[in-house]
């Protein structure tokens, strides 16, 4: 148990900030999952999961120490959340991949319809202002101002919309994880959680070449494309 407690709450200081290892190995995790999501591996969701799990024990100051002595409750909660989706996305990942070619990408990406997509944003705004409600009532364990739980709110919903997508296969979700980069980059950074604000900035532009990535996979995969059997041609415009 001490070589687990030690391993744990081990830290390493930068510019005069102290940052919890796990901070570091959970981000670290989750860009794996990123990458490995970008080229449609099954891979992506139990790789995740580890990553998940480390960063709610970094958010949950309340139940784990951390250097910043707070918690981000909207952060830790989405952990939560992206374990409950990555269960979800990596049963509809292994389901899709029957039937294809063994080294064919798990699923063929498509753009949400104008439905979909009007439902989608309809929910979001509606969860957000929920959210931060919520978010509020409970607090924050500190004295944090009106707006933190706004944009607590959005990176929670976001988040849990953008891996909702990912698991259904929707090229939206490089839009939504933008989205929640532009609000998660400074409110990580501004309360202290750098390691992964740093990763969020990195997120950021990993997320802009995901989204061509899949852009160009749903034209040519797509009803209109090559369909899930790619030619070696049409894998390298995808891969």
């Amino acid at each position: 148990m001490d070589v687990w407690n030690d391993l744990f709450n081990a830290q390493l200081t930068i510019a005069g900030h102290s940052i919890k290892w796990i901070e570091v190995v959970g981000n670290l995790f989750g860009l794996a999952s990123a990458i490995l999501g970008m080229r449609r591996k099954v891979w992506a969701w139990p790789i995740g999961i580890v990553g998940n799990v480390f960063l709610f024990t970094v958010f949950m100051g309340v139940w784990f120490p951390n250097p910043q002595e707070h918690s981000l409750f909207g952060q830790a909660s989405r952990q939560v959340f992206f374990v409950i989706t990555s269960i979800y996305g990596w049963w509809a990942w292994q389901q899709s991949r029957k039937g294809r070619a063994k080294d064919a990408p798990a699923i063929t990406p498509r753009w949400t319809t104008r439905r979909e997509r009007i439902g989608y944003l309809v929910g979001a705004a509606v969860l957000v202002v929920l959210a931060q409600w919520v978010f509020a009532q409970v607090g924050a364990g500190w004295p944090a101002p009106r707006w933190y739980y706004w944009t607590d709110a959005w990176i929670f919903v976001g988040s849990m919309l953008a891996t909702y997508f990912m698991a259904r296969g929707w090229v939206d979700f490089w839009l939504v994880w933008i989205a929640v980069d532009l609000v998660g980059v400074p409110l990580l950074w501004s309360s202290g959680y750098y390691p992964s604000a740093i990763m969020y900035f990195v997120y950021g532009g990993f997320v802009v070449w995901g989204f061509f990535v899949w852009k160009k996979a749903a034209r040519v995969e797509g009803p209109s494309g090559a369909g899930p059997e790619l030619t070696e041609r049409d894998r390298s415009l995808v891969v």
